[in-house]
């Protein structure tokens, strides 16, 4: 094949010919070359300000958020604490987990970390001293026992509702609710 002659008045062509098709030997547009350059700034930036700076949040935070967000929602729901959502709460893995921790920090020095007594009562068995409901047990968490000589104090402004729902929680979780009905109430059960 033969090189085509170069017209003057045409921009330069590159010396290779296919299949007969030429080629201009031209400059890409300098918009082209900028949009070019500013993405590659960018993507630099980007990557160090998202996965070098942890300046944004990561998909981790923004599932602990919505987590956070659903606790919060179910404990509003369970705003009115009776008998039936203290069992509910005694069935939720999350609420047995932190009460045990609650338990374990606090409470465990009385009643002993399998909940079988010591100073305290014991938690396991069928007899309840003051009330085999729910709420009974959730009443004397919170307002401490009625025999203030040698029983159990108040543990309102340690734990708040909250806290003595979950240790409640995870008391209840040793039991079932047909277990505490049938249970023994050695003294005038509170709280009902």
């Amino acid at each position: 094949m033969s090189t085509p002659t170069q017209d003057p008045n045409e921009p330069p062509k590159r010396p290779h010919v296919y299949d007969g098709i030429e080629e201009y030997d031209n400059r890409l547009p300098n918009w082209w070359l900028w949009t070019f350059y500013l993405a590659i700034i960018f993507a630099v930036l980007y990557w160090f300000t998202w996965y070098s700076a942890h300046y944004g949040t990561s998909n981790e935070e923004h599932v602990n958020k919505a987590m956070a967000q659903l606790e919060e929602a179910q404990l509003a729901a369970l705003s009115e604490i009776n008998n039936e959502t203290l069992w509910q709460m005694s069935q939720n893995d999350g609420f047995v987990a932190k009460g045990e921790e609650i338990f374990m920090s606090t409470c465990v020095s009385c009643h002993g970390a399998d909940l079988k007594g010591g100073i305290g009562l014991n938690l396991v068995d069928h007899e309840w001293k003051w009330g085999n409901t729910p709420m009974s047990v959730f009443t004397v968490v919170t307002n401490g026992s009625p025999d203030k000589t040698s029983g159990m104090q108040s543990w309102k402004s340690q734990l708040g509702p909250e806290g003595i729902s979950q240790v409640v929680a995870f008391v209840l979780s040793h039991h079932t609710p047909e277990e505490m009905a049938s249970a023994t109430t050695l003294n005038t059960p509170i709280g009902q």
